[in-house]
Protein backbone atom coordinates (compact mmCIF):
# COMPACT_ATOMS: atom_id res chain seq x y z
CA UNK A 1 0.00 0.00 0.00
CA UNK A 2 1.24 3.67 -1.22
CA UNK A 3 1.89 5.65 1.29
CA UNK A 4 1.60 9.76 0.98
CA UNK A 5 4.85 10.15 2.81
CA UNK A 6 6.53 8.28 0.03
CA UNK A 7 7.21 11.38 -2.63
CA UNK A 8 7.85 13.47 0.17
CA UNK A 9 10.96 11.66 1.79
CA UNK A 10 12.23 11.24 -1.38
CA UNK A 11 12.54 14.73 -2.78
CA UNK A 12 14.18 15.07 0.71
CA UNK A 13 16.33 12.46 0.13
CA UNK A 14 18.14 14.41 -2.71
CA UNK A 15 18.94 17.15 0.04
CA UNK A 16 19.87 15.04 3.08
CA UNK A 17 19.80 12.50 4.99
CA UNK A 18 16.44 11.31 6.22
CA UNK A 19 15.04 9.41 9.66
CA UNK A 20 12.24 7.97 9.14
CA UNK A 21 10.52 7.38 12.57
CA UNK A 22 6.87 6.14 14.05
CA UNK A 23 5.07 3.37 15.66
CA UNK A 24 6.34 -0.30 15.63
CA UNK A 25 4.51 -2.06 12.51
CA UNK A 26 3.38 0.90 11.05
CA UNK A 27 5.40 0.37 7.54
CA UNK A 28 8.47 2.04 8.23
CA UNK A 29 10.78 -0.97 6.44
CA UNK A 30 7.64 -1.29 3.63
CA UNK A 31 8.11 2.48 2.39
CA UNK A 32 11.69 2.15 2.76
CA UNK A 33 12.02 -0.89 0.76
CA UNK A 34 9.57 0.95 -1.67
CA UNK A 35 11.82 3.72 -2.21
CA UNK A 36 14.76 1.52 -2.95
CA UNK A 37 13.02 -0.47 -5.65
CA UNK A 38 12.79 2.52 -7.87
CA UNK A 39 16.56 3.66 -7.44
CA UNK A 40 19.16 1.26 -9.69
CA UNK A 41 21.61 -0.44 -7.55
CA UNK A 42 20.08 1.00 -3.90
CA UNK A 43 21.07 -1.21 -0.99
CA UNK A 44 19.08 -2.20 1.63
CA UNK A 45 20.43 -2.82 5.54
CA UNK A 46 18.93 -4.43 8.59
CA UNK A 47 20.69 -4.31 11.80
CA UNK A 48 18.65 -7.44 12.57
CA UNK A 49 19.88 -9.62 9.76
CA UNK A 50 23.23 -11.13 10.59
CA UNK A 51 24.59 -10.49 7.17
CA UNK A 52 23.36 -7.16 6.92
CA UNK A 53 24.93 -6.46 10.49
CA UNK A 54 28.37 -7.66 9.42
CA UNK A 55 28.49 -5.37 6.56
CA UNK A 56 27.25 -2.06 8.36
CA UNK A 57 30.03 -2.80 11.02
CA UNK A 58 32.72 -3.31 7.98
CA UNK A 59 30.80 -0.31 5.79
CA UNK A 60 31.48 -2.57 2.93
CA UNK A 61 28.66 -1.37 0.80
CA UNK A 62 29.20 -0.49 -2.22
CA UNK A 63 30.70 2.79 -1.82
CA UNK A 64 28.48 4.32 -5.15
CA UNK A 65 25.31 3.22 -4.28
CA UNK A 66 23.29 5.97 -4.72
CA UNK A 67 21.21 5.23 -1.83
CA UNK A 68 21.70 3.57 1.52
CA UNK A 69 18.95 2.34 3.61
CA UNK A 70 19.86 1.56 7.37
CA UNK A 71 16.94 -0.10 9.35
CA UNK A 72 16.72 -0.39 12.59
CA UNK A 73 20.21 1.18 13.20
CA UNK A 74 19.41 2.52 16.65
CA UNK A 75 20.45 -0.71 18.13
CA UNK A 76 23.89 -0.32 17.27
CA UNK A 77 25.89 0.77 20.09
CA UNK A 78 27.27 4.20 19.74
CA UNK A 79 24.96 4.34 16.32
CA UNK A 80 25.01 8.35 16.44
CA UNK A 81 28.65 8.86 16.06
CA UNK A 82 28.96 6.11 13.73
CA UNK A 83 26.55 7.83 11.66
CA UNK A 84 27.43 10.55 11.00
CA UNK A 85 31.22 9.41 10.03
CA UNK A 86 29.33 7.59 7.15
CA UNK A 87 27.39 10.60 6.11
CA UNK A 88 30.43 12.76 6.44
CA UNK A 89 32.17 10.80 4.65
CA UNK A 90 29.82 9.74 1.90
CA UNK A 91 30.52 9.75 -2.18
CA UNK A 92 28.95 12.98 -3.49
CA UNK A 93 25.16 12.06 -4.46
CA UNK A 94 24.73 9.43 -2.08
CA UNK A 95 21.41 9.31 -0.18
CA UNK A 96 20.90 7.78 3.01
CA UNK A 97 17.72 7.09 4.43
CA UNK A 98 17.20 5.91 8.11
CA UNK A 99 14.55 3.58 10.00
CA UNK A 100 13.72 3.33 13.58
CA UNK A 101 10.77 4.04 16.06
CA UNK A 102 11.51 5.21 20.14
CA UNK A 103 15.60 5.16 20.42
CA UNK A 104 15.59 6.87 16.65
CA UNK A 105 12.87 9.56 17.84
CA UNK A 106 14.96 10.24 20.72
CA UNK A 107 18.48 10.31 19.03
CA UNK A 108 18.66 14.62 19.68
CA UNK A 109 18.95 14.24 24.01
CA UNK A 110 21.90 13.22 23.45
CA UNK A 111 25.22 11.87 21.64
CA UNK A 112 27.01 13.27 18.75
CA UNK A 113 25.41 16.11 16.87
CA UNK A 114 23.45 15.60 13.79
CA UNK A 115 22.41 18.67 13.23
CA UNK A 116 21.80 20.09 9.55
CA UNK A 117 22.64 16.69 8.29
CA UNK A 118 18.89 15.46 8.04
CA UNK A 119 14.90 15.75 7.54
CA UNK A 120 12.46 14.07 10.01
CA UNK A 121 9.73 12.24 9.01
CA UNK A 122 7.36 10.30 11.30
CA UNK A 123 4.92 7.81 9.67
CA UNK A 124 1.79 7.39 11.22
CA UNK A 125 -1.10 5.16 10.91
CA UNK A 126 -2.92 4.84 7.63
CA UNK A 127 -5.72 7.67 7.87
CA UNK A 128 -9.23 8.20 5.86
CA UNK A 129 -7.50 10.12 2.87
CA UNK A 130 -4.61 7.56 2.38
CA UNK A 131 -6.84 4.69 2.21
CA UNK A 132 -9.03 6.33 0.14
CA UNK A 133 -5.97 7.67 -2.44
CA UNK A 134 -4.27 4.37 -2.48
CA UNK A 135 -7.86 2.30 -2.87
CA UNK A 136 -11.36 2.67 -5.12
CA UNK A 137 -12.93 2.58 -1.16
CA UNK A 138 -15.45 5.71 -0.48
CA UNK A 139 -14.46 7.66 2.89
CA UNK A 140 -17.57 6.26 4.04
CA UNK A 141 -16.48 2.57 4.14
CA UNK A 142 -12.47 3.44 4.96
CA UNK A 143 -13.75 5.08 8.31
CA UNK A 144 -15.46 2.40 9.06
CA UNK A 145 -13.03 0.21 8.51
CA UNK A 146 -10.61 1.85 10.33
CA UNK A 147 -13.00 2.12 13.28
CA UNK A 148 -13.19 -2.06 13.09
CA UNK A 149 -9.39 -2.91 12.64
CA UNK A 150 -6.92 0.29 13.69
CA UNK A 151 -4.67 2.22 10.76
CA UNK A 152 -1.59 -0.12 11.03
CA UNK A 153 -1.54 -1.76 7.49
CA UNK A 154 -1.71 -5.53 8.83
CA UNK A 155 -4.37 -5.47 10.32
CA UNK A 156 -6.07 -3.07 7.78
CA UNK A 157 -5.62 -4.97 5.17
CA UNK A 158 -6.11 -8.64 6.76
CA UNK A 159 -8.75 -11.02 4.75
CA UNK A 160 -10.56 -10.89 8.25
CA UNK A 161 -11.56 -9.71 11.26
CA UNK A 162 -10.40 -12.45 13.39
CA UNK A 163 -7.00 -11.87 11.40
CA UNK A 164 -6.45 -8.60 12.37
CA UNK A 165 -7.76 -9.47 16.43
CA UNK A 166 -5.12 -12.41 16.46
CA UNK A 167 -2.27 -9.50 15.24
CA UNK A 168 -3.44 -7.18 17.56
CA UNK A 169 -3.15 -9.58 20.65
CA UNK A 170 0.22 -10.23 19.66
CA UNK A 171 0.90 -6.96 18.52
CA UNK A 172 0.29 -5.71 21.93
CA UNK A 173 1.83 -8.35 24.20
CA UNK A 174 5.22 -8.15 22.06
CA UNK A 175 5.00 -4.22 22.63
CA UNK A 176 4.50 -4.96 26.61
CA UNK A 177 7.39 -8.26 26.71
CA UNK A 178 9.67 -6.48 24.23
CA UNK A 179 9.92 -3.13 24.23
CA UNK A 180 8.93 -1.42 27.13
CA UNK A 181 11.86 -3.92 29.09
CA UNK A 182 13.85 -1.72 26.78
CA UNK A 183 13.07 1.39 29.51
CA UNK A 184 11.57 -0.41 32.72
CA UNK A 185 12.61 -3.01 34.77
CA UNK A 186 11.33 -6.80 34.53
CA UNK A 187 9.23 -6.42 37.62
CA UNK A 188 7.15 -3.16 36.88
CA UNK A 189 5.67 -5.28 33.38
CA UNK A 190 2.88 -6.15 35.21
CA UNK A 191 1.78 -3.26 36.50
CA UNK A 192 2.69 -1.21 33.04
CA UNK A 193 0.05 -4.27 31.49
CA UNK A 194 -2.55 -2.87 33.99
CA UNK A 195 -1.66 0.78 33.51
CA UNK A 196 -2.31 0.28 29.33
CA UNK A 197 -5.80 -1.60 30.35
CA UNK A 198 -6.75 1.07 32.21
CA UNK A 199 -6.36 3.37 29.71
CA UNK A 200 -7.75 1.46 27.10
CA UNK A 201 -10.93 2.22 29.30
CA UNK A 202 -10.50 5.68 29.35
CA UNK A 203 -10.23 7.44 26.40
CA UNK A 204 -11.00 10.60 25.48
CA UNK A 205 -11.44 11.62 29.16
CA UNK A 206 -9.17 13.81 31.10
CA UNK A 207 -6.80 10.96 33.24
CA UNK A 208 -5.99 11.63 36.72
CA UNK A 209 -2.75 10.08 37.32
CA UNK A 210 -3.19 10.25 40.94
CA UNK A 211 -6.10 8.46 41.12
CA UNK A 212 -5.09 5.48 38.54
CA UNK A 213 -1.58 5.31 40.89
CA UNK A 214 -3.77 4.89 44.03
CA UNK A 215 -5.47 2.06 42.40
CA UNK A 216 -2.53 0.93 41.06
CA UNK A 217 -0.93 1.14 44.45
CA UNK A 218 2.08 2.99 42.89
CA UNK A 219 3.41 6.60 43.26
CA UNK A 220 2.14 9.48 40.80
CA UNK A 221 5.70 9.65 39.61
CA UNK A 222 6.22 6.29 38.78
CA UNK A 223 2.93 6.45 37.05
CA UNK A 224 3.82 9.51 35.13
CA UNK A 225 7.15 7.72 33.85
CA UNK A 226 5.09 4.94 32.90
CA UNK A 227 3.25 7.01 30.35
CA UNK A 228 6.46 8.79 29.63
CA UNK A 229 7.22 5.35 28.24
CA UNK A 230 4.29 4.30 26.58
CA UNK A 231 4.23 8.03 24.44
CA UNK A 232 7.96 7.49 23.90
CA UNK A 233 7.46 3.93 22.50
CA UNK A 234 4.33 5.46 19.62
CA UNK A 235 1.40 3.33 21.89
CA UNK A 236 -0.23 6.30 23.07
CA UNK A 237 -0.05 9.91 22.50
CA UNK A 238 -1.05 13.13 24.50
CA UNK A 239 -3.07 15.48 24.16
CA UNK A 240 -3.11 18.57 27.19
CA UNK A 241 -5.96 21.32 27.71
CA UNK A 242 -5.39 24.36 25.50
CA UNK A 243 -3.85 27.31 27.15
CA UNK A 244 -1.89 30.19 26.27
CA UNK A 245 0.12 29.68 29.14
CA UNK A 246 1.82 25.96 27.77
CA UNK A 247 3.37 25.36 31.68
CA UNK A 248 -0.29 25.83 32.89
CA UNK A 249 -1.13 23.52 30.43
CA UNK A 250 1.13 21.29 31.56
CA UNK A 251 -0.26 20.85 35.00
CA UNK A 252 -3.22 20.05 33.85
CA UNK A 253 -5.20 16.39 33.34
CA UNK A 254 -4.52 15.12 29.71
CA UNK A 255 -6.03 13.28 27.40
CA UNK A 256 -4.89 9.77 26.25
CA UNK A 257 -5.57 8.49 23.16
CA UNK A 258 -3.63 5.07 21.27
CA UNK A 259 -2.21 5.34 18.07
CA UNK A 260 -4.19 1.66 17.47
CA UNK A 261 -7.52 2.45 17.47
CA UNK A 262 -8.37 -1.09 17.57
CA UNK A 263 -7.35 -1.04 21.53
CA UNK A 264 -10.12 1.19 22.57
CA UNK A 265 -12.44 -0.48 25.08
CA UNK A 266 -15.23 1.44 24.79
CA UNK A 267 -18.19 1.91 22.61
CA UNK A 268 -18.78 3.32 19.46
CA UNK A 269 -18.32 6.88 20.46
CA UNK A 270 -15.03 6.51 22.10
CA UNK A 271 -13.58 4.45 18.80
CA UNK A 272 -14.78 7.28 16.98
CA UNK A 273 -13.26 9.61 19.16
CA UNK A 274 -10.27 7.90 18.95
CA UNK A 275 -9.89 7.60 15.12
CA UNK A 276 -10.51 11.22 14.74
CA UNK A 277 -7.47 11.92 17.41
CA UNK A 278 -5.36 9.70 15.44
CA UNK A 279 -6.11 11.55 12.18
CA UNK A 280 -5.84 14.78 13.46
CA UNK A 281 -2.34 13.85 15.47
CA UNK A 282 -1.12 12.48 11.91
CA UNK A 283 -2.31 16.27 10.47
CA UNK A 284 -0.50 18.03 13.10
CA UNK A 285 2.63 16.18 12.86
CA UNK A 286 2.68 16.45 8.73
CA UNK A 287 2.16 20.30 9.13
CA UNK A 288 5.33 19.43 11.25
CA UNK A 289 7.40 18.19 9.06
CA UNK A 290 6.38 18.82 6.00
CA UNK A 291 5.89 22.84 6.58
CA UNK A 292 8.22 23.13 10.00
CA UNK A 293 4.92 24.98 11.11
CA UNK A 294 4.43 24.98 15.12
CA UNK A 295 1.25 23.33 14.99
CA UNK A 296 -0.05 20.79 17.98
CA UNK A 297 -3.25 19.61 19.15
CA UNK A 298 -5.01 19.80 22.26
CA UNK A 299 -8.60 20.12 24.35
CA UNK A 300 -10.44 23.03 25.49
CA UNK A 301 -12.43 22.21 29.30
CA UNK A 302 -13.64 25.19 31.54
CA UNK A 303 -14.02 25.12 35.26
CA UNK A 304 -17.61 23.35 34.91
CA UNK A 305 -16.58 20.84 32.83
CA UNK A 306 -17.79 21.63 29.68
CA UNK A 307 -15.43 20.59 26.75
CA UNK A 308 -14.94 21.23 23.14
CA UNK A 309 -12.75 17.23 21.54
CA UNK A 310 -10.01 18.87 19.99
CA UNK A 311 -8.40 22.29 19.26
CA UNK A 312 -5.56 22.68 16.69
CA UNK A 313 -3.56 25.53 16.96
CA UNK A 314 -0.49 27.22 15.18
CA UNK A 315 2.20 28.45 16.89
CA UNK A 316 -0.45 29.03 20.25
CA UNK A 317 -3.40 30.45 17.98
CA UNK A 318 -6.56 28.18 17.67
CA UNK A 319 -7.53 27.75 14.24
CA UNK A 320 -9.49 25.18 14.41
CA UNK A 321 -12.21 24.08 17.53
CA UNK A 322 -13.63 20.35 16.63
CA UNK A 323 -16.10 17.86 18.11
CA UNK A 324 -17.04 14.57 17.78
CA UNK A 325 -20.69 12.67 17.65
CA UNK A 326 -21.45 9.34 16.61
CA UNK A 327 -25.11 10.86 16.06
CA UNK A 328 -26.29 13.89 17.24
CA UNK A 329 -26.10 16.75 15.00
CA UNK A 330 -27.21 18.98 17.82
CA UNK A 331 -24.44 22.07 18.13
CA UNK A 332 -23.12 21.94 21.51
CA UNK A 333 -23.98 25.59 22.99
CA UNK A 334 -20.33 25.24 24.22
CA UNK A 335 -18.90 25.19 20.80
CA UNK A 336 -20.80 28.32 19.46
CA UNK A 337 -19.84 30.12 22.83
CA UNK A 338 -16.08 29.42 22.21
CA UNK A 339 -16.31 30.04 18.57
CA UNK A 340 -17.22 33.33 19.12
CA UNK A 341 -14.49 33.79 21.33
CA UNK A 342 -12.09 32.81 18.55
CA UNK A 343 -13.12 33.80 15.35
CA UNK A 344 -10.30 33.49 13.44
CA UNK A 345 -10.77 29.45 13.81
CA UNK A 346 -13.08 27.44 12.11
CA UNK A 347 -15.30 25.60 13.86
CA UNK A 348 -16.45 22.24 13.42
CA UNK A 349 -19.15 19.31 14.36
CA UNK A 350 -18.41 16.38 13.05
CA UNK A 351 -20.52 13.54 12.98
CA UNK A 352 -20.58 9.80 12.08
CA UNK A 353 -24.04 9.86 10.20
CA UNK A 354 -25.33 13.60 9.46
CA UNK A 355 -28.35 13.34 7.31
CA UNK A 356 -26.32 16.37 5.11
CA UNK A 357 -23.69 19.33 5.80
CA UNK A 358 -25.47 22.62 7.15
CA UNK A 359 -23.84 25.81 8.43
CA UNK A 360 -25.28 26.51 11.89
CA UNK A 361 -23.81 30.31 12.77
CA UNK A 362 -20.33 30.10 13.30
CA UNK A 363 -20.19 25.99 13.11
CA UNK A 364 -19.91 23.79 10.54
CA UNK A 365 -21.65 20.40 10.68
CA UNK A 366 -19.77 18.23 8.58
CA UNK A 367 -19.79 14.30 7.69
CA UNK A 368 -17.09 12.81 9.74
CA UNK A 369 -16.09 10.71 6.32
CA UNK A 370 -15.91 13.05 4.57
CA UNK A 371 -14.08 15.72 6.32
CA UNK A 372 -11.50 13.62 7.77
CA UNK A 373 -10.80 12.46 4.09
CA UNK A 374 -10.02 16.02 3.29
CA UNK A 375 -6.95 16.46 5.82
CA UNK A 376 -3.72 16.70 4.42
CA UNK A 377 -5.02 18.06 0.65
CA UNK A 378 -4.73 21.18 -0.56
CA UNK A 379 -7.89 22.01 -0.04
CA UNK A 380 -9.59 23.46 3.21
CA UNK A 381 -11.11 21.25 5.63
Amino acid sequence: MKRLLQPMVQRDLARKMVFLTGPRQAGKTTLAQMIARQIPNAQVFNWDVLADRRVMLAQSWVPTAPLLVFDELHKMKDWRAWLKGVYDGRVAGQSILVTGSARLDAFRQAGESLAGRYFSWHLLPVTVREFVTATDITPENALDRLLVRGGFPEPLLAETDADARRWRQLYLEGLIRDDILEFSRIGEVRAMRLFVEMLRERVGSPVSLASMARDLQISPTTLGRYLDILETLHIVFIIRPFHRNIARALLKEPKVYFYDTGLVKGDDGARFENACANMLQAEVQWQRDAEGRETRLGYIRDKEGREIDFVLCDSGQPTHLIECKWSNPAVPGYLTATAACFPQAQATLLVRHPRQREQRGSVSVAPAAEWLASLGSSKPF
